[in-house]
């Protein structure tokens, strides 16, 4: 059946990118992931990270997202997301009137998780038995219909599973059921990253057992997504102790834009300064309690805890321009897998922060050249 682009947030305006942009998005996305298995840099982090974090399950998390802007100097990091949702929606850009995956996107894309699981049950060609595609509330998601697609994958390449709230999974010697299933892995939506809630603390017992496969999983989200890590990423004191590469910190430094912990510099400072950053939520998501600060109040400035925010140079997205509309801001979002990338996308939204709900918007088809 042929779908309307009104029907999902997907625009039908296809965004250029220079391949030279492109190239270095791919290459930070590369390098980070190397960073992320330094035995020197998860030695920097082991304070630095709740328990659920320093567990190794020696495996690493689908579905990763890298967010860039343009900028005159070329494309900066915005953030990382280890539960990067959009990709069903990414494709579907590209071609609306095909719903569900290729068979060559279908096969990346079912490689990622099939290899999680056969690292994680160090048995080559093994197949969970039963999947859960776990988030919170999930038929009231935005995003559901993403996981449905998810679940056909899944169901097409013989993987039992389900689409769950983590409270509907019960716990018996550390293991996760469903009902009379075993659930051997778990797709890991919910946007409780640490596992530090109640409605995940079984998870985070078969998490820390070692009884399922958790794919992303809080390990992969304390060495890459928390957005601490972009304090040190743009710190060269820090960056030269990890035992990098001149090139290597040089392409982290010019892609990754300044970032602080608000409680690091004098507040009167920070409040003169507001212009040239944006202030984020460390564990914040989906653009949540991020403001701009050219647009920030004074009495919104006092409620933010300084020990939980994050202050980062403001990188205005770059626009993009089409008859009959204003200008969309926007950014782009390559999806990734260890090293190997999966999609890149653009976003296309008016407003102070990235969003899915401008009428035309929504994600966009890429063209790189």
């Amino acid at each position: 059946m042929i779908m309307s682009c009104r029907q999902y947030p997907i625009s039908p305006y296809s965004v250029g990118l220079a391949y030279n942009d492109f190239r270095l998005m791919v290459k930070l996305v590369r390098l980070l992931h190397k960073v992320s298995e330094l035995s020197a840099y998860q030695t920097l982090l082991e304070d630095a990270v709740p328990e659920t974090a320093r567990h190794d399950p020696r495996h690493y998390s689908a579905m990763m997202g890298y967010d860039f802007h343009l900028s005159e100097t070329g494309p900066k990091l915005i953030e990382v997301n280890t539960n990067a949702g959009g990709f069903w929606l990414a494709r579907l850009a590209e071609n609306p009137s095909q719903p569900s995956f290729t068979r060559r996107v279908a096969g990346r894309l079912l490689g990622s998780f099939l290899a999680e699981f056969e690292l994680f049950s160090a048995t080559k060609g093994i197949l969970p038995r039963f999947l859960a595609i776990a988030d919170e509330d999930p038929v009231n998601q935005f995003l559901y219909p993403e996981m449905r697609a998810f679940s056909d994958l899944f169901k097409e390449a013989g993987i039992d599973n389900a689409i769950v709230d983590p409270r509907e999974l019960q716990l018996t010697d550390n293991i996760l059921y469903l009902g009379e299933k075993r659930v051997d892995m778990i797709y890991n939506r919910h946007c409780d990253f640490y596992l530090q809630t109640p409605a995940t603390a079984y998870i985070k017992k078969a998490w820390l057992a070692g009884t399922a496969c958790l794919t992303p999983n809080p390990h992969t989200y304390g060495l890459l997504a928390d957005k601490r890590r972009m304090v040190l990423w743009s710190n060269p004191d820090k960056l030269k102790g990890l035992g990098l590469s001149r090139p290597a910190i040089e392409l982290m430094l010019n892609m990754v834009p300044s970032t602080y912990l608000l409680a690091s510099i004098p507040p009167d400072q920070a409040w003169r300064s507001r212009k040239q950053w944006v202030f984020k939520p460390d564990t914040g998501y989906a653009s949540r309690g991020v403001y701009v600060g050219n647009k920030l109040t004074a009495a919104k400035f006092a409620q933010l805890d300084p020990e939980n925010t994050l202050i980062q140079t403001w990188i205005p997205p770059s626009a993009s321009r089409f008859p009959d509309e204003l200008p969309f801001k926007t950014d782009f979002r390559l999806f990734s897998y260890q090293n190997r990338i999966l999609c890149v996308s653009a976003r296309l939204y008016h407003g102070q922060v990235t969003n899915l709900r401008t009428p035309n918007g929504g994600f966009a088809k890429v063209i790189i050249s």
